[in-house]
């Protein structure tokens, strides 16, 4: 499911006290690091995750990965940090439509 803008701005809205939930080191990518975020937004919905170690285009490469892989949506990016939504099967944020 595609966010629009308004969406976008609500989300970052939720996402700004969040803590990283799932933190990514210098070994990168793994399956294991794409189980433990698809379980993450299983359970959340809206999850932060921190990259460290990469420099910025690998960074930004990493995060647009993720969302890929995730089928979730990258809501947010500040620094090392990616804010990640991908609704639930009973979702508990409600978006508006417009």
């Amino acid at each position: 499911m595609a966010v629009n803008d308004k969406q976008k701005r609500y989300l970052r809205g939720l996402a700004h006290p969040l803590k990283p939930v799932v933190m990514i080191g210098n070994a990168g990518l793994t399956d294991n690091i794409i189980a433990e975020i698809n379980g993450a937004l299983e359970h959340h919905e809206l999850i932060k995750v921190r990259i460290s170690g990469q420099e910025k285009a690998d960074r930004q490469a990493m995060l647009a990965d993720i969302a890929h892989r995730t089928s979730a949506n990258l809501i947010h990016t500040i620094g090392h940090i990616g804010a990640f939504y991908r609704p639930a099967q009973e979702p508990s944020i409600q978006l508006q439509k417009k």
